[in-house]
């Protein structure tokens, strides 16, 4: 055991030399541009996850009865679109491995524009349903497609960095339609919610496809080529080249459910399933859902302001995770992460049971604006407590649990399982979604909103302890030494 761990070490130390003089070599400008092109398609994504903030309001006082939204209505036009996303995780996880990542990435951005088209014609509220679930779909297809893309695209060096990009550019997204709602109806909103996307299938037609899926379905030549684009003349790229097929060689040529009992496949599965899982139980739908009402408790006096607030807290956060990611480590920053959320939704807990039995206010009262008036000012007295929870678990969440399970995701699978277990990831996270927001108001009714918000909280907790126990650190790891690492076998 000793004499195959020395082996293992100095196989380690040698290959890490030639890395290092490789790397030295690379020029990221191309592999800068290709991720500022594929990002465009997160940026559709949070687009059409911000769109129902300021789409609903207008539709359920419009003047068209064809087209209002009843409170029902309106629920459904918000969270339908995770059952389209759910589909559309497991549409990418086929589409990735058949057609490849560029080609996937082009065709997920026509359920945009089609879908934004939809909703510009609608006549009436299923034509809304329709439109919300294709972009459902493109989003649910984005987000798997995207981190792959990235991940098989870049070097170790900037990959956390650039990984990370996905989420920043989700958030941005959303901030962004939040202040163009503050501007536009809601059929000028769709009309530019649409243009990302348009763009993204025009400049995915200039870039590469991954060396890796290249690789995989024997194009030596072509993956090459790519790797030559992404990592500037100087680099000799055919050392990469070599490093990248000696990995592939070693798996199947395609996936069968047999491999699940690989440990190289089921460990990191379970892995990225379960960051998806803990990453809902946070709370985030939660708190994102009650971000206006509690600007109203705090007499915020504009209060419309306030998604576009939290949206900027989001974006300043994730903006700061991506620059760190490289230095810091995904692991260390998901455990910080995660005490953070677990402090903020404990502290929320405590307020809605102070609230709740001071005055015999409920969080379902106060969004029905229907609380006592001789409690509002005991209510400011409090709104520090709630204000300053949210601003803490948003930023916790945008630093960590937010782009973090994203970026793993794309860096654990092993080539073979990679559509596979991505899609079965993607939809964990989507159906968890779904699951969350359609019985919050269920929770809130068994538990009370303080016990709903203290169960988030203790799911933070055991989030922080399973990182600590089970989740690899990936920083400045290369894809193969990741896979390596699972099947418990030296690296190449």
């Amino acid at each position: 055991m000793d004499i195959q761990d020395e082996r293992r070490r100095l196989l380690d130390a040698e290959g890490n030399e030639d890395q290092q003089s490789y790397l030295s070599k690379v020029k990221n400008k191309k592999l800068y541009l290709a991720t500022f092109v594929s990002v465009l398609g997160p940026m559709s994504f949070g687009f059409v996850l911000g769109y129902s903030s300021p789409a609903i309001p207008e539709l359920c006082r419009i003047a068209d009865p064809r087209l209002r939204l009843d409170k029902d209505q309106a629920s459904w036009f918000g969270s339908i679109v995770t059952l389209g996303a759910a589909a559309g995780g497991l549409l990418g996880g086929w589409m990735v491995d058949k057609i490849g990542r560029k080609l996937s990435l082009m065709l997920c951005s026509l359920p945009f524009v089609f879908g934004y088209t939809v909703v510009i014609a609608a006549q009436n509220v299923w034509m809304l349903y329709v439109g919300r679930v294709l972009t459902g779909v493109a989003s649910g297809v984005t987000s798997l497609v995207v981190p792959l893309y990235i991940s098989e695209m870049a070097h170790e060096r900037v990959r956390g960095t650039l990984g990370s990009c996905v989420q920043l550019m989700v958030v941005l997204g959303i901030m962004g339609v939040y202040l163009a709602g503050i501007f536009m109806d809601w059929r000028w909103l769709a009309i530019c919610s649409s243009i990302p996307p348009t763009l993204l299938i025009l400049g995915m037609s200039f870039m590469p496809e991954t060396p890796r899926f290249l690789l995989a379905k024997g194009k030596r030549y072509e993956a090459e080529k790519a790797l030559r684009t992404l990592r500037g003349p100087d680099a000799p790229v055919e050392w990469e080249c070599a490093r990248i097929r000696e990995s592939s060689n070693q798996q199947t040529s395609s996936f069968k459910m047999v491999d699940l009992k690989d440990r190289g496949v089921y460990k990191p599965l379970m892995i990225g399933v379960m960051l998806m899982v803990f990453q809902q139980l946070s709370g985030i739908n939660a708190i994102m859902f009650y971000a206006k009402t509690i600007f109203e408790q705090a007499h915020f006096k504009e209060s419309d302001l306030a998604s576009v607030i939290v949206g900027l807290i989001q974006v300043i956060f994730t903006g700061i995770a991506a620059v760190i990611m490289d230095k810091a480590g995904r692991k260390i920053l998901l455990i910080v992460s995660g005490v953070a959320m677990t402090v903020s939704t404990t502290a929320f807990g405590v307020y809605f049971y102070l609230i709740s039995k001071t005055h015999n206010v409920t969080l379902s009262h106060m969004v029905q604006n229907v609380q006592l008036h001789e409690s509002q000012a005991a209510h400011t007295d409090l709104s520090w407590l709630a204000l300053t929870s949210m601003a803490v678990f948003i930023a916790g969440f945008a630093l960590g649990w937010g782009p973090i399970p994203w970026l793993i995701m794309s860096e654990i699978f092993p080539l073979k399982a990679r559509g596979f277990a991505s899609a079965c990831v993607v939809l964990t996270n989507w159906g968890m979604a779904f699951v969350i927001t359609k019985t919050f108001q269920s929770m809130m009714d068994l538990l009370t909103t303080a016990g709903t918000f203290w169960m988030f909280g203790t799911m933070c907790t055991l989030s922080v302890i399973f990182t600590m126990a089970f989740i690899p650190e990936t920083k400045g790891k290369t894809l193969e030494q990741i896979e390596a690492n699972f099947r418990g076998t030296p690296a190449s």
